[in-house]
């Protein structure tokens, strides 16, 4: 697991890289809103935060006290380090067919899957009204699955089966097509694992 330093090296080197972008570019690329003079609203797993241009300092539009974790931090801001604008196929990938994934397939199915089905596998009805709460839209996959855009152009769909007398619930999480661009392989295993445990953080409390 990365260390705090990490992060914040992480965090240092992606700042160089996006103040040599202009800020429109990188609104535009990244599909957020501008939200006032050099700043942009970033919709994050039910909470709303601003970032601002060219310091990248990050502030939690609910909560201005509440310090924003920095993997949070470093996963937006590989976001908008996307190479080129995107445009989304809607063709769907499992983690594995991401390439370069192979290494960080065992954190990604210990951080999201595993977790996911332990939480939800036999709870299908917590399962969706923790999606409400989160805003996820449900579609017709699996035995349930939701589609949730984690940022305006990561969706993600998450997918539960019943399982039966032979096989114990299972799930995935699958991605568009288009993943690779716009974040490493590690990125998007903490992405699916911060969208499950969002999930089961709701779902304590309803």
């Amino acid at each position: 697991m990365p260390r705090i330093d990490d992060y914040k090296k992480a965090r240092e080197i992606a700042i160089e890289e996006l103040k040599n972008e202009s800020f429109k570019y990188l609104a535009n690329r990244s599909g957020f809103k501008i939200c006032g003079e050099n700043k942009m609203e970033i919709p994050f797993l039910g909470s709303i935060y601003e970032v601002s241009y060219p310091d990248f300092q990050f502030k939690n539009r609910e909560d201005e006290n509440r310090e924003i974790p920095l993997p949070e931090q470093v996963l937006i801001l590989h976001y908008l380090q996307g190479k080129k604008p995107i445009n989304i196929y809607d063709e769907w990938i499992s983690y594995r067919e991401i390439p370069g994934a192979s290494f960080y397939f065992g954190p990604f199915t210990a951080r999201a899957i595993t977790p996911m089905v332990k939480a939800f596998g036999k709870n299908f009805e917590l399962f969706e009204k923790s999606f409400n709460v989160l805003g996820g839209k449900r579609i017709n996959e699996g035995d349930i699955a939701f589609l949730y855009y984690f940022f305006p152009l990561v969706p993600v769909k998450l997918i539960l089966w019943e399982g039966d007398e032979e096989f114990p619930p299972s799930g995935n999480i699958l991605f568009d097509a288009t993943i690779s661009d716009i974040l490493s392989p590690e990125d998007v295993a903490w992405l699916a694992g911060m969208i499950v445990y969002k999930l089961i953080g709701i779902s304590k409390n309803l």
